[in-house]
């Protein structure tokens, strides 16, 4: 989009600023709102929307409500009198000033603003079959956070129970069970559909100037079969939950005399198809429905980052879904598939749970790199270094993430030979990861930085996945993976990139664009205080965890060792601290939704078109198609206009 179009929209659209609302001051003041009121036994013509549009004069003909006419509406308000008015308003020539002239035109201006989406409708009904892709992403919200904060509520327990050696909390079974929840409802529930089903379906069309997504219905059916998955997770839960762990790895899955283990299959199974909706949906909408001349390397690198999720997705979802159906007919029907007494082989399961399950960390952790990208140029002032490397480097990894599922299975028999490619891919698997930190960081280096809150998470974010990646590629190597496997070693290095890189982004994410969704500021002492928290609180927790790893102490186990008590306690208490870290964002961001200042189109001064929208955006996005000219971040080129 143009400059000029892009003021000219806005000067119809936006609202907030100071201007505007040194104008509904001034509108006060003067007690224009006793005459303007907008009801029937109004005295003047009701300003709301009135910008812009046609207005019947009391001699006859129309006039359009521009800027010229309003600016002579108040100096000579007996020119051109709307039709069916009395001409009583008196004249303020002289008595105001251009400035505050300027700031009652702005005003007026901002009465005109499409309604934003979350005003179109009210109701539970209207949320519940909406197909506007920002309420859609809303629900995701409203669903995930439960996710996230009941996932979380398991781990709080699961570090409670490690305070002592002895095991003095619950039992070994429930223990199992505490554990096995807590990855469900994390993996499957929250870090896999969080930044996609959220971010990705709020700012995907915005971001490429399109109305919607290419299949709206679609986008809300997946909502709808999330949920439906969520339920089955939801009645394991209350009724008692499973001990098979997150993998179900058989042949105990198989052989479990719990009853819940199917159920909690297709719970998955189920969320699996919202998985693969969303992805079709993205992958069309990126192809089909860019605006005009938006080119692939036009595109916000957080789209390239959706759309090699997407095609993770799609390619790789189905293999979980027909590996938990093989799991549900070997349970039901005994037809030896996994279970080596009936013919079958453990370790086909393996291979296949694992060939989606190590491109599933991708899909979790590919959005969060898109993330991380938007805010580190965003707040460097700076065009992102190497632009096509940071692109490519996520179909890269789109890639190759599918040829390494082998170094899960280091112990579980391979040849030599296979371990061996396997090991190999696994380092290779790193460099694109590698070609994206060393670009954020080169865009770092002298930028202008801003320290915001969103800016903060990101900073998390490099820090804590580079120690994940780095301790990624230990477990890469054959000898060191089979001295750590199933130790802590390996919880410590999971959660550094999933917790220290997903959730860093997501928390990121939702602080950068909290702006555009509610139309609201959040207070940025406390939200920087929450940032801080985090941090801390999280390596406080699993730092310790990659000592006991190496020093030999076991996943899974209630009980452990005296000689680990000590890091073990330092671990939970670590955990308190983060659980406090992720409360407060909760607590503020809704306060701001009542509270907070109001936003105005771009308070970051961001480039990209969804900042080229009010905040809160209207329904349909854009009041026309905008037409793009330039690159998604021409941050240096705003500072070589500005000195």
């Amino acid at each position: 989009m143009e400059p000029t179009q892009y003021e000219t929209w806005l000067g119809a659209g936006a609202v907030g600023g100071s201007l505007s609302s040194a104008g509904e001051k001034l509108f006060q003041d003067l007690a224009c709102n006793s005459c303007h009121t907008g009801d029937a036994q109004a005295r003047g013509p009701n300003l709301q929307g009135l910008f812009g549009r046609s207005v019947a004069l009391e001699g006859g003909g129309t006039t359009v409500a521009d800027e010229s006419y309003i600016r002579e509406s108040v100096l000579d308000p007996r020119a051109k009198i709307a039709a069916g008015y009395q001409p009583i308003m008196p004249t303020y020539e002289g008595l105001v000033t251009e400035e505050q002239l300027l700031a009652l035109v702005a005003y007026l201006k901002s009465l005109a603003r499409p309604t934003p989406y979350l005003n179109v409708d009210y109701g539970v009904r209207s949320w519940l079959l909406t197909t506007d892709h920002k309420r859609v992403a809303l629900l995701y919200l409203i669903g995930i956070t439960g996710a996230f904060f009941l996932g979380g509520f398991f781990a709080v327990l699961i570090r409670l129970e490690l305070l002592t050696p002895q095991g003095d909390l619950v039992q070994a079974e429930t223990y199992n069970k505490l554990f096995t929840m807590h990855g469900v409802i994390m993996v499957f529930f929250f870090l896999i559909p969080s930044i996609p089903a959220v971010l990705g379906n709020f700012l995907l069309p915005l971001m490429i100037g399109a109305r919607d997504v290419a299949f709206p219905r679609l986008n809300l059916a997946s909502w709808y079969i999330y949920m439906a998955g969520a339920a089955f997770i939801s009645t394991v839960v209350v009724t008692g939950g499973v001990d098979t762990g997150w993998t179900f790895y058989t042949p105990y899955s198989t052989m479990s005399s719990t009853s819940h283990v199917i159920p909690t299959a297709l719970g998955i199974f189920i969320v699996g198809f919202s998985s693969i909706l969303t992805g079709l949906n993205f992958i069309v909408t990126i192809h089909r429905m860019r605006a005009p001349g938006l080119t692939w390397f036009r595109l916000p690198l957080f789209v390239w980052s959706l759309y090699a999720t997407s095609l993770i997705q799609v390619l790789g979802t189905p293999v979980l879904t027909i590996v938990l159906a093989l799991l549900g007919v070997e349970r039901v029907l005994h037809v030896g598939i996994f279970d080596p007494a009936l013919g079958g082989d453990p370790i086909l399961f393996q291979h296949l749970f694992w060939f989606y399950s190590h491109p599933a960390v991708y899909i979790m952790i590919l959005p969060g790199m898109g993330v991380i990208s938007e805010l580190v140029t965003c707040f460097a002032r700076k065009n992102i270094f190497g632009y096509r490397f940071v692109a490519f480097s996520s179909l890269g990894i789109a890639v190759l993430g599918f040829f390494v599922w082998g170094h899960h299975m280091f112990i579980a028999g391979q040849s030599v030979y296979a371990a061996m490619v396997f090991s190999l891919l696994s380092y290779l698997v790193a460099i694109p990861s590698a070609i994206k930190v060393f670009n954020w960081t080169a865009t770092l280096h002298r930028g202008s930085i801003s320290y915001q809150t969103p800016m903060l998470y990101a900073f998390g974010f490099i820090g804590l996945f580079t120690i994940g990646g780095l301790t990624g590629l230990f477990l890469a190597a054959i000898g060191l993976d089979i001295h750590v496997t199933d130790t802590y070693f390996v919880v410590a290095h999971f959660h550094y990139i999933m917790v220290g890189g997903m959730v860093m982004a997501y928390l990121g994410g939702i602080h950068y664009w909290w702006p555009k969704i509610t139309g609201r500021l959040y207070p940025e002492g406390i939200s920087k205080l929450a940032a801080l928290t985090i941090f801390l609180g999280f390596n406080l927790t699993f730092f310790p965890q990659f000592i006991l790893g190496y020093l030999g102490m076991p996943r899974r186990y209630h009980v452990y060792p005296d000689e680990f008590q000590v890091l073990n306690v330092m671990s939970t208490a670590g955990a308190s601290i983060l659980g406090i870290g992720y409360l407060l964002p909760m607590i503020y961001l809704i306060w701001s939704l009542w509270y907070g200042e109001i936003a105005g189109p771009n308070p970051w001064r961001a480039t990209g078109l969804e900042w080229q929208t009010p905040s809160p955006p209207p329904r349909d996005n854009f009041a026309t198609t905008p037409i793009v000219t330039t690159g998604p971040y021409e941050y240096s080129r705003r500072r070589g206009e500005h000195g």
